[in-house]
């Protein structure tokens, strides 16, 4: 088993996980087996239980972890479905080995971070490429170096180099800034993060410069001087058009053959032209389609960031641009939306042709989504409400079409007269108890999907085959993935603690409501969409995570499709 790892260095939200995941797609084009994971430095056990605008986005598995986005970057690049042993944080080494502590495994020896964390890490490298036979894996190291949390990360990395030598690889992603009072780019922050590495027993084996612009060759010297490793393996990494354009920036200077000739790897097999296809189509996309998301997890003090919605963007992308089209987001912060007239929702929807309604917690901003939802139901705009939004939707219905004064969600009010969304079950001890993190409804659950439903029409008409990610089971579930009945069953991802009630399907169902997705025992509300709407679809489970640039998901298609129709 051979690893890359990959660092960073001077700031961090450069692009690691883009420059890991590109490396995977890659070495897999040439029949090699890989795998990637990614390490967390933060205390926290999983991604769950902290604010988007603190992490950005959770991406959880399909066997039920809630990661880090960059997990998303890896499944929608090397096009795999990973699980579990892909992720790794602080917080969980720290557990599993204290775990071990409180079990007397360490046979009364005085427990040590130094002796004893990093042969813990590295044994979870290994676990990852063992679980997915795994050739090669790519081991994304959160943050930069230099942090006082990392620092045990780095020790394992130093240790494996000693273990293996000769099948580890470094790869330093580092930033060249480009002051505009200078006109140049500056290669001092790389180096000083190079010498950081060196201060650790380190030596990376490839350096990725990230610059607004190529790195040109007088800079590749200065790099190449003053850290030791050799020109040719000092990589440039403009900014460009997509992420899905960098293993094409990677390829044309031949990091994937660096990389096979320094871990002795040999070729299999060459694939890259669906990829190389798929890239083409980006570049030739015209036109373009207006997409409001109404959400609250974007605005930071003077900014607005799309780190908390990523997958939905991604999932945008790959839909228009099979279309033909180019995506641009109008963000609308919910909150916001809730103090306008009218009149005022009107004018913010402007030349919007979609609204999509994404993921959201608590009380804050629901007002707003629930008047976005108002406004696609009442002008015929196609709709999209994932998880959430789904929710959202079903409680404007109620109350607007099904005349339930104060329908709500118990998240919202717990003494609502009507709670269209209520807790699930299952869920009111754990939130008695305080247990919030990894107890919600995560990872991928069956759907059966009702006939003759808009929903139906868009599995079947966008299907990408049966090999597609929405039809591959949780390997951890107990349903039968070989069911012969004629029931169209799909595998969607969620996160979620609360659902429709049950209670009010029957009075829905006669406004022109249609329940378009069900779990097998018909006691989980899965999708909803509306009679004689042109698109206006909710679901409970999250297609953003499954939507792949090959593979895109069949619902944001459909989405696409209906506004390109529209217009």
């Amino acid at each position: 088993m051979k690893f890359i790892i990959v660092s960073g260095g001077v700031l961090s939200g450069l692009g690691k996980g883009v420059t890991a995941a590109s490396i995977g797609l890659l070495l897999k084009s040439y029949g090699i087996k890989v795998t990637a994971m990614k390490c967390d430095m933060y205390l926290n056990i999983d991604a769950g239980t902290m604010n988007p605008i603190e992490h950005g986005e959770v991406f959880v598995t399909h066997d039920g972890v809630e990661t880090d986005q960059d997990l998303g970057h890896y499944e929608r690049f090397i096009n795999v479905t990973l699980t579990r042993e892909n992720y790794l944080t602080n917080g969980l080494i720290y557990k599993i080995v204290l775990d071990k502590e409180r079990a007397l495994e360490y046979d009364g020896k005085c427990v040590e971070p130094y002796h004893h964390l990093p042969p813990e890490i590295i044994s979870r490298w290994y676990e990852a490429g063992k679980v997915h036979n795994a050739d090669v894996v790519i081991v994304e190291l959160g943050g930069t170096v230099g942090e006082y949390e990392g620092l045990l990360f780095f020790e394992s990395v130093r240790r494996l180099k000693l273990q293996k030598p000769g099948d580890v690889i470094l790869v330093h992603v580092g930033y060249l800034p480009l002051p505009p009072s200078i006109g140049e780019l500056k290669s001092k922050p790389l180096q000083q993060s190079i010498q950081q590495l060196n201060s650790l027993g380190l030596h990376p084996d490839i350096i990725v410069g990230r610059a607004e612009r190529e790195i040109d060759s007088k800079r590749r010297e200065k790099i190449a001087l003053a850290s030791g490793v050799p020109v040719e393996d000092i990589v440039s990494a403009p900014d460009v058009k997509s992420i899905y354009l960098v293993p094409e920036v990677l390829k044309k200077q031949k990091v994937d053959k660096r990389i096979m000739t320094k871990l002795g790897l040999k070729a299999t097999n060459k694939d890259f032209e669906e990829w190389h296809m798929m890239t083409k189509s980006i570049l030739a996309a015209k036109g373009q389609v207006n997409i409001a998301i109404v959400g609250k997890y974007q605005k930071t003090g003077d900014y607005t960031l799309e780190d908390s919605y990523v997958c939905v963007v991604e999932a945008l992308k790959h839909s228009s641009w099979r279309s033909g089209v180019n995506p641009h987001t109008v963000w609308i912060d919910s909150e916001i939306l809730e103090a306008k007239s009218d009149k005022e929702v009107t004018d913010v929807f402007s030349g919007i042709d979609g609204i999509i309604v994404p993921q959201g917690w608590g009380t804050r901003g629901t007002e707003g989504k629930i008047r976005a939802a108002k406004f696609a139901r009442e002008n015929n705009i196609p709709y999209l409400g994932l998880c959430f939004g789904m929710q959202m939707a079903s409680i404007e219905f109620g109350r607007n079409v099904v005349r339930l004064k104060g329908a709500n969600t118990e998240e919202v009010d717990s003494k609502t007269a009507y709670p269209v969304i209520h807790i699930m079950p299952n869920q009111v001890e754990y939130l008695k108890n305080k247990q919030y993190g990894g107890t919600i409804r995560l990872g991928a659950w069956p759907c059966v999907i009702k006939k003759g439903t808009l929903l139906e029409k868009t599995y079947r008409d966008n299907s990408n085959g049966r090999t597609a990610p929405w039809y591959q089971p949780n390997p951890l579930s107990k349903i039968n993935p070989n069911d012969t009945s004629n029931k169209l069953i799909i595998y969607e991802r969620h996160r979620h603690r609360y659902e429709f009630n049950n209670k009010y399907k029957d009075m829905f169902e006669k406004s022109g409501f249609i329940i378009s997705g069900v779990s097998p025992d018909g006691e989980l509300v899965e999708a909803i969409e509306l009679k004689g709407h042109p698109f206006f679809i909710g679901t409970q489970f999250h297609p953003e995570y499954l939507s792949r640039p090959l593979t895109p998901h069949p619902i944001f298609l459909a989405f696409i499709d209906t506004i390109i129709h529209k217009l």
